[in-house]
């Protein structure tokens, strides 16, 4: 697996969250968020934010163990219910965070909670947090989503590795129950350019999973575009919805979705 790099990742931070910030201008931002129906749009708005900060913080500061978001400050956003203000607090932390993690350099040393502890980690993950959270702030909007191919790729090889470590490090989650050899799924993105390869085959193991890009034959299938793949994965879409189809057992794409969280 070939990461986009560290420069890359800190762009998107910043990139992604503007991008986002232009989903949440004019928009009602009580309204609840649909694929996160326990926040209104102002607070996946104030999610994103704190994530930054904290990330930001755990990376300057070189932390090497957790750091309680409330000990971090700027978080929880602005007072001020201005929509504007928190539009600044927004572009200000993707900023910082952003900047700190380029200072310090892919290899820094820092805490997290995965399998990586330096700020390449960071820089990626928020990259990718703030991605798919762009996702929900945009079915909440109803505006446009759209995403570059090699950064969806990213994100679905990233997703990956969460449910694997899952698998390694706390027995007692859902992810857990995605073993048993003899069984695959097969993700097949239709409209991508020629060289990069957007297909991955996922198969089920008695130790957890193990996955690979390529084209093969599997249990069930997801095929569609890119970005539709990626957010059906992440469960922001269902799996047979718009371009989307299913070929093969449906039950154990299923079963997947069920279990394939951070929870």
């Amino acid at each position: 697996m070939t990461l986009l790099g560290h420069d890359r990742y800190c762009d998107e931070v910043v990139g992604q969250t503007a991008l986002l910030r232009s989903h949440l201008a004019g928009a009602d931002l009580t309204a609840t968020v649909p694929t996160c129906p326990d926040w209104t749009l102002r607070e996946l708005a104030v999610h994103v934010g704190e994530a930054h900060r904290w990330a930001e913080h755990i990376v300057r500061t070189g932390a090497a163990k957790n750091v309680p978001v409330e000990n971090v400050t700027g978080v929880g956003g602005p007072q001020d219910s201005d929509p504007a203000a928190l539009d600044t607090w927004l572009a200000e932390g993707a900023a910082l965070a952003a900047g700190t993690f380029r200072t310090a350099g892919a290899d820094a040393a820092a805490w997290s909670w995965a399998w990586e502890h330096t700020a390449g980690f960071w820089a990626r993950r928020m990259a990718h947090e703030t991605l798919i959270h762009r996702a929900d702030a945009a079915v909440t909007a109803g505006a446009a989503y759209e995403v570059a191919p090699d950064l969806a790729a990213d994100a679905i090889d990233e997703w990956l590795q969460i449910v694997r470590f899952a698998q390694e490090t706390y027995p007692g989650k859902a992810a857990n129950e995605l073993r048993g050899a003899g069984r695959s799924i097969h993700l097949h993105a239709t409209d991508t350019e020629p060289g990069l390869d957007a297909e991955w085959l996922i198969e089920f193991e008695d130790k957890g999973i193990d996955w690979r890009r390529g084209h093969e034959k599997a249990t069930v299938a997801l095929r569609g575009p890119l970005s539709e793949v990626l957010l059906a994965f992440y469960r922001r879409l269902p799996p047979d919805g718009g371009r989307l189809e299913v070929l093969g057992e449906r039950e154990l794409l299923d079963f997947w979705l069920e279990r394939a969280t951070f929870g």
